[in-house]
């Protein structure tokens, strides 16, 4: 049995069976599109906060801090292997950095906070990682927002992904910044909150 745009498959699971539809695997994205722009402006973004969190973890002594670095290290390098593999399979390059404004408006840090990181000592460089990330993960928020409802279901995913993982994770760094009681950064460009 066919229809247009789906292979009608009849499966047999437990009593009575039922009829399953599988969908065609989706059109790669064009060059150019929202979805390959996202995920190549999300591979770099993810770079930075791997970057962070690698930094982070070789100065600081608060296990929390410590903990919620090797999270978001070892998530955001799993992502980027995903992303890497779409990105090979679509014949689209890597994400380029992005110029100093467009960096600002996704919530990145700048090489001098990047810096602050291996030269304060430990108890502010825990804060300042606390108070960029969750910056960064502010940018990242807006980045996905606009992609969560994209027809091609593997960036609508990671969309949804990274919206979800990334607002726990940003009440985790409003907790630590509480209990330090240091104030957060500003939100980026473009954030409600």
């Amino acid at each position: 049995m066919r229809r247009r745009g789906a292979l009608v498959v009849l499966a047999g699971l437990g009593v009575g069976g039922a009829l399953l539809l599988a969908q065609p695997r989706p059109a790669t994205p064009a060059p150019g599109s929202p979805e390959v722009r996202f995920v190549q402006d999300m591979r770099v973004h993810h770079d930075q906060a791997v970057t962070m969190s690698v930094l982070v973890l070789k100065v600081a002594a608060d296990r929390s801090v410590r903990s919620l670095a090797l999270d978001i290290q070892l998530g955001q390098e799993e992502q980027n292997r995903q992303m890497e593999a779409w990105l090979r399979r679509w014949n689209a390059p890597d994400g380029a950095a992005p110029d100093a404004m467009h960096a600002s408006m996704m919530g990145m840090a700048t090489r001098e906070d990047l810096l602050s990181l291996k030269t304060l000592p430990v108890r502010e460089a825990e804060t300042q990682y606390l108070r960029l990330m969750r910056r960064h993960h502010q940018g990242a928020l807006l980045m996905a927002r606009p992609l969560t409802g994209s027809r091609q279901p593997l960036v609508a995913g990671l969309a949804r992904q990274v919206t979800a993982t990334q607002s726990g994770e940003i009440r985790t760094l409003d907790s630590l910044l509480r209990a330090r009681g240091a104030p957060p950064l500003p939100a980026p460009h473009g954030m409600r909150h």
